[in-house]
């Protein structure tokens, strides 16, 4: 680590300090939603455990993305709250800001994994029926969990590794409210172009090779949804990759937005909305998507509540 980094005593969030008008709302808003996450992944988490319908691959990976989302949300909002909290601009230790983006590049790069993975379950088991239970044995969807945890924790170490290392200045300003990726590197005094240029094309790697096969994945699906005969098949087929093309277009999207648009057509305030519904918002909407949109989950919450009203 370099000699200056090594001194350095902290870093200054701006977080949203330059819209005081709006803190106050801000913070019950986040709060609400943080509270929502919570209730709503915990709830996935649950049924995917408890009820024997849901013991199958899809939810299986539903059941992990759900972890993940929890602990994502965990990573960001409550220190975004205690920033909202305060009316000036808050400081975060070098250590904690490491921290802090290491476990946001972990859980970010498993979740683009796992709903790859489960992008490949939809279509093995619709184009390739006859032999579901082989390409998706446990054995399989244990691997294909562990690969997604372990591509995370690659991508993070190597990303940490090489924007911590640079020397920043005496007392750098972070204009975000979370030391993500660009915002961190940016603030770099030498070295930053190279490392930028580095960080951001394997960042592209990470989410364009994903959604790619996602989007193969998913051409194919439509071409099997196309050629059935009876328009009910089609629709019980659509329904059950309806939720996750939802939450795969949510994700990815705003992903896309921050990471690989040009430099010159962003802002600071556009960057930390951006931040903003990709950390708080998406985490709250995936359980309700996925509660309001399958039927399996919305069939397995009702016999839960069901059970727990009649339950003596």
């Amino acid at each position: 680590m370099a000699e200056e980094n090594q001194t350095l005593p902290e870093f200054l969030l701006l977080g949203f300090s330059d819209l005081r008008a709006l803190q106050g709302p801000l913070f019950w808003v986040v709060l609400l939603v943080y509270l929502v996450t919570l209730l709503g992944n915990s709830i996935i988490i649950l049924l995917t455990q408890a009820s024997p319908a849901l013991h199958s691959p899809m939810y299986f990976f539903l059941h992990h993305l759900s972890v993940v989302e929890l602990l994502y949300t965990t990573d960001i909002v409550p220190r975004t709250l205690a920033d909202l909290a305060s009316p000036h601009p808050q400081a975060i230790s070098f250590q904690g800001c490491v921290a802090q983006m290491y476990v946001f590049i972990v859980l970010g790069i498993s979740e683009c994994c796992l709903l790859t993975a489960m992008a490949y379950d939809r279509y093995a088991a619709i184009c390739r029926p006859l032999h579901y239970s082989t390409l998706m044995s446990w054995r399989a969807c244990m691997v294909m969990v562990a690969v997604s945890w372990l591509m995370g924790i690659i991508t993070a170490t190597t990303h940490s590794s090489l924007i911590f290392t640079l020397p920043f200045p005496s007392h750098p300003i972070i204009p975000h409210f979370l030391c993500d990726i660009l915002p961190v590197l940016r603030l770099a005094s030498t070295g930053k172009r190279e490392s930028e240029i580095s960080v951001v094309t394997a960042t592209v790697v990470f989410i364009m090779v994903p959604f790619s096969l996602i989007v193969a994945s998913y051409a194919r699906i439509l071409g099997a949804i196309l050629a059935m005969a009876s328009t009910q098949s089609r629709r019980k087929v659509f329904s059950t990759c309806s939720s996750h093309l939802l939450v795969v277009f949510l994700f990815f999207g705003t992903a896309i937005i921050t990471y690989i648009r040009p430099r010159a057509g962003s802002s600071v305030t556009m960057n930390r909305i951006l931040s903003l519904f990709y950390t708080v918002i998406t985490p709250m909407l995936n359980p309700i998507i996925y509660t309001l949109r399958n039927k399996e989950v919305a069939g397995a919450l009702h016999h839960m509540v069901k059970r727990q009203v009649s339950s003596p």
